[in-house]
């Protein structure tokens, strides 16, 4: 924390930006050689970055009620896309507002489960003081948001994420006089499919032919998977430029000094790795649960992290790193300690799973919970065992060792690490049925999700404790 003129510790800003679908291999930081994300290398070089940083559950809304509320999906019930998250939970905006922070949300929220284009009031925004949002929009050049307490349905000007970072910028120069501390978070909707909806100039930016694809994309994807790529990288680099622009405007304002800069994403992207197909995410492989994780932050130097790190451990971490006490409520742990140049944690593990499978592919999608380790990857599906990775070693993940010799003990053991952190929760990991019944859901064959007579059971009100 930084120090006031009259001598008062004042908290940290926190400026997060969350991007849509975006795997952690597709930078140049990376080492992805097809995309250009200078700006965002250029972050990486003074950023805490985390190599083992995993979505808790591979999907849009789960993965932002987990951080949200530092909860797993488990113990939410939030673990399809669309639902509700209920008041009832303790949430980010609404600590870091008791806290005496201005809070600011912008873009996607995909919390709300009263309809896509449905107008959020303020007791659903879950504490979100300043509000211009959507619950879920991927037109990205036709884009929709509310602004305020107004229920008029209004549009980005152009490519949406030009638009918001623009929005943003404002704000942070707004900011720059007030002397309470902020929380903004800016949610975009790319790089998530539709690939080719870009800006003007950025669809001939990539071509298909130069696409350099993984060794674990078969050969009748590969021409869909170059195609999809061209737009998904077009979408990577027009990102890296709003990036750009947050970064800079941070430094105009002096606000870099007391500002910690969080860019991660909420799932990946397979693009026909593992026979996926493009737009395919809550699998359990890498390029679906691996996300990019990068923490500036004043006074702590860039470096690599292994040490693995699930969603429901940011808030935790945040709420550290702002001096601001960790609620009782919350399952994720805090690693602000680490953050700030604390020893590696060459034991740790993050469990993440799909608890309610969506895509009707059966060929791959089954409910699990998977562990990730400084360099394994461990699954069990609903009959035992299912996929063991050495990620070191093998990191496109194209020999299973379940049935390897050598590897009994191994994957015993991670057997035992997954069981460990189910008990720690509590969750019983079972058929996705179990589930839907548990936390009042039916879903129509058309997947749409609606309560079951007697609605969801009521959660306990976290709010405040």
């Amino acid at each position: 924390m930084s120090v006031t003129c009259d001598g008062t510790a004042r908290r940290p800003n926190i400026v997060f930006l969350l991007a849509d679908q975006w795997r952690a291999s597709a930078t140049g930081y990376a080492g992805d050689t097809n995309v250009r994300t200078p700006n965002i290398d250029r972050l990486a070089t003074q950023s805490v970055n985390f190599r083992n940083a995993v979505s808790v559950c591979p999907v849009c809304t789960p993965y932002r009620a987990a951080l949200m509320t530092g909860r797993y999906p488990t113990s939410t019930g939030m673990f399809l896309n669309d639902l509700h998250l209920p008041a009832t939970e303790l949430c980010m905006a609404e600590i870091f507002g008791r806290a005496g922070y201005r809070t600011a949300y912008i873009g996607k929220w995909h919390l709300d489960g009263h309809g896509r284009e449905t107008y959020i009031p303020p007791e659903r925004r879950q504490g979100w003081d300043y509000w211009k949002a959507a619950e879920c929009d991927h037109s990205y050049l036709h884009s929709h948001y509310y602004e305020g307490n107004s229920p008029d349905k209004r549009y980005w000007a152009g490519y949406d994420a030009f638009a918001q970072t623009a929005e943003a910028r404002r704000l942070l120069r707004e900011y720059r006089t007030d002397p309470r501390p902020f929380l903004l978070f800016v949610s975009y909707g790319t790089p998530h499919f539709p690939h080719f909806e870009l800006p003007p100039g950025y669809d001939t930016l990539y071509v298909a032919d130069r696409i350099k694809l993984p060794p674990n994309v078969p050969p009748d994807l590969q021409e869909r998977a170059r195609k999809e790529a061209t737009g998904y990288y077009a979408h990577c680099e027009a990102l890296d430029r709003c990036v750009a622009e947050i970064m800079a405007t941070l430094d105009e304002t002096g606000l870099a000094n007391d500002t910690i800069l969080v860019f991660t994403s909420d799932h990946g992207e397979m693009m026909g790795s593992h026979g996926c197909t493009p737009y395919t995410k809550q699998v359990p492989w890498s390029e679906s649960a691996c996300v990019p994780l990068l923490i500036r932050a004043p006074g702590v130097s860039a470096r690599s992290v292994t040490a693995p790190i699930n969603t429901p451990d940011l808030l935790p971490t945040l709420l550290g790193m702002a001096g601001i006490r960790q609620p009782r409520t919350m399952e994720g742990d805090d690693l602000s300690a680490l953050v700030r140049g604390g020893r590696e944690m060459p034991d740790r593990a993050a469990l993440y799973m799909l608890v309610s499978p969506f895509h009707g592919n059966k060929a791959y999608d089954m409910e699990y919970r998977a562990i990730r380790t400084r360099t394994h990857t461990y699954v069990r599906n609903i009959t035992g065992p299912w996929l063991l990775y050495d990620d070191e070693r093998d990191p496109y993940q194209m020999r299973n060792l379940i049935g390897a010799p050598g590897h009994d003990s191994l994957r015993a053991d991670l057997d035992r690490r997954v069981q460990t952190e189910l008990d720690r929760i509590g969750d019983p990991f079972h058929p996705r049925r179990y589930y839907l019944t548990k936390f009042g859901y039916e879903i129509a064959s058309h997947g749409s999700i609606s309560y079951a007579p007697g609605a969801r059971p009521q959660s306990p009100d976290r709010r405040a404790r």
